[in-house]
Parts: C-alpha cells; sequence; structure tokens
C-alpha cells in the first residue's frame, strides 16, 4: 500500500474503511506486538500501564472502554474485579476479544460499536476510557466527544491516549536524526494507505486546540494532561515509537477530562 496525505474531507466513509482494515489485519498487528498482551492495560506505546500511572478513578464504577480492540485494558478492569463494557467498530476485533475472553476465562458485555453512535441509555458510565482508539480514525473530534458526554453520569470521568499531535510534523519514524519537519502542524489532511486507487487506511491527525476545544465545546472540563516520557530500561521500537526518539520528545499525548457534576 502508497502511504500518502489527502484532505481529510476526500476519504470517504472512514468507519467504514476503520472497520475493514481492523477486521482485516488486527490479528496481524496483535501478533506484531505481543507487548500489548491478553490481560494487560497498557496506555502508550511508550509502555506505561495503568499500574504505571493510576489514570483512572479510584473507584470508576461502572467503565466502558471504546475503541477496545481486542478488549485487553477491559479484561485487565475485570481481573481487578471492575464492571466494564467495551466496544470497538470491528467485528473482527470484537470476535477475537470473545476468543480471548474464553481462553481466559473473563466475561464481560462486548458490543460492535463506533465511537460516534454508542449502544447505550444516556448517563450510563462512571468512566469512559481508550487507550490508543476511535480517535485516530474519525476526522472530527467533536461528534465524539459530544456522544461519550452523552453516555457518562454527571461528574464522570472521561481518559483517552492519543498520538501525540506533534508527532505528526515528523516522519514515520523512530531515529533522532530523522527529526526534520516534513509536514506544517495543523494542516488538515488525513493519512492515507492506498492500494489500486482504493483507500485501505486512513488516520486523522489532530492538533492540541482540536482536543481542547473540542472537550470544551463538548461541556467537558479538562482535569489533567500527560505527555509521558520514554521509560528508562525499555528498548521496544513500535512504528515511530523507540528509546532514540522518545529521548527527545513525547509520542504520546493522555488527557483526563471530566463531565460537571450538574
Amino acid at each position: 500500500m502508497q502511504p500518502m496525505y489527502e484532505p481529510s474531507h476526500s476519504v470517504p466513509n472512514p468507519d467504514s474503511i476503520a472497520a475493514t482494515w481492523w477486521d482485516t489485519y488486527g490479528d496481524d498487528y496483535l501478533a506484531e506486538h505481543p507487548s500489548l498482551g491478553v490481560v494487560k492495560f497498557q496506555w502508550s506505546p511508550e509502555g506505561w500501564t495503568e499500574e504505571d500511572l493510576q489514570l483512572l478513578p479510584r473507584r470508576p464504577g461502572r467503565i466502558l472502554e471504546i475503541g477496545a480492540g481486542a478488549a485487553q485494558c477491559s479484561r485487565w478492569l475485570k481481573s481487578q474485579g471492575h464492571d466494564v463494557t467495551a466496544t470497538d467498530i470491528s467485528p473482527g476485533m470484537i470476535a477475537t476479544a470473545h476468543h480471548l475472553n474464553e481462553k481466559t476465562g473473563y466475561d464481560f458485555p462486548l458490543h460492535v460499536a463506533g465511537v460516534e453512535n454508542l449502544p447505550f441509555e444516556a448517563a450510563t458510565f462512571d468512566t469512559v476510557f481508550t487507550s490508543f482508539g476511535a480517535l485516530s480514525f474519525v476526522p472530527d473530534l467533536g461528534p465524539a466527544f459530544e456522544e461519550i458526554y452523552r453516555v457518562l453520569k454527571p461528574g464522570g470521568s472521561w481518559i483517552y491516549s492519543v498520538t501525540h499531535p506533534f508527532s505528526w510534523v515528523f516522519p514515520d519514524s523512530p531515529y533522532r536524526d530523522d527529526l526534520t519537519v516534513v509536514r506544517p502542524y495543523g494542516k488538515k489532511e488525513a493519512y492515507v494507505e492506498s492500494s489500486s486507487g482504493k483507500t485501505e487506511y486512513a488516520e486523522f491527525p489532530h492538533t492540541v486546540a482540536d482536543h481542547m476545544n473540542g472537550l470544551s465545546q463538548s461541556g467537558f472540563l479538562v482535569a489533567e494532561i500527560l505527555e509521558p516520557g520514554w521509560p528508562a530500561g525499555n528498548s521496544e521500537t513500535w512504528g515511530a515509537w523507540g528509546p532514540d526518539r522518545g529521548a527527545m520528545l513525547p509520542g504520546t499525548l493522555i488527557v483526563s477530562a471530566q463531565r460537571p457534576a450538574s
């Protein structure tokens, strides 16, 4: 597949593109990244886990994971005794999650659903989270944030991790020698991979302003922003993430926000 950047509005049916790609290549992705584990809550390619960062509320209540993939994070939460539900837009990934639940003996609800159309009543969950899921595959963060706000209870928490917005200006390389700006920050172009003229993969870069404004306009209050550095002892390279580049700049943005209590 040939990678390129195209105007975001020229990418048709991004939900369908994301679902089809993960249906087709999701299991290969899991095989390529065994560090994700099966019962593990990892927030970022740097390797930071929920045990490390403790970002979820101490009493998270009823929890929803969106863009769950094979639901490793939800499985870990279930192992800690929490009430969790997981969604993903890919039927193939949800099938894999079902298989891994059967294999490990865990049981919790799994739903095929996109982040902009969640199959739940309003004010259902105390905590919603995603670890590198869903948000990179939507052109506009606003509708996603509005839907998450809808399903959260007043006072509930919305916590997510994404590719750091500044990372998009550099080549997709883990080495500091390649840190040369190749793309304007904030340019509204999607990263796409195409074959025979057909878009097979698409991600949509969002700026820090896109995140902050989208949250504010949806009614959220931002509680904390993290830009975790590269942890000592991790020598793994994962796409553009690696110890060489990671020593120079953050590759991940983590945001914690709340729906106001009243």
